[in-house]
């Protein structure tokens, strides 16, 4: 098996793994293998939140804007600049603010 460590902080933070070693280790614990990446049909009662929830997202969770924008690894000016939709964060700080909020995804 073949696994790349991400690290943040000198954390180990991530597993990267080839699908098909994910798929042995997800028959192994008893799971349903996983569809693959762009087969997979969206839940049409999944309603995920926009951005402009982001600040009762953050609320929501007892965070403040300087302890999710640490967590994230971004400025507390950007994120509350993202929470004003004056700026649209890239695929890695969206996975990441899901991430620390505790969200599938965003719409």
């Amino acid at each position: 098996m073949s696994v790349q460590i991400i690290a943040r902080d000198g954390e180990p933070e991530y597993a990267v793994l080839p699908w098909a070693d994910y798929q042995a280790l997800l028959q192994a614990a008893g799971h349903q293998p996983a569809v693959e990446s762009g087969r997979e049909q969206p839940d049409p009662e999944a309603v995920r939140p926009g951005l402009d929830q982001l600040r009762a997202l953050r609320e929501g969770k007892g965070l403040t804007a300087e302890a999710l924008a640490r967590s994230v690894g971004i400025s507390p000016h950007y994120l509350a600049m993202i929470e004003r939709g004056e700026r649209q964060p890239d695929a890695a700080i969206l996975r990441s603010l899901a991430w620390s909020l505790g969200l599938e995804g965003w719409s």
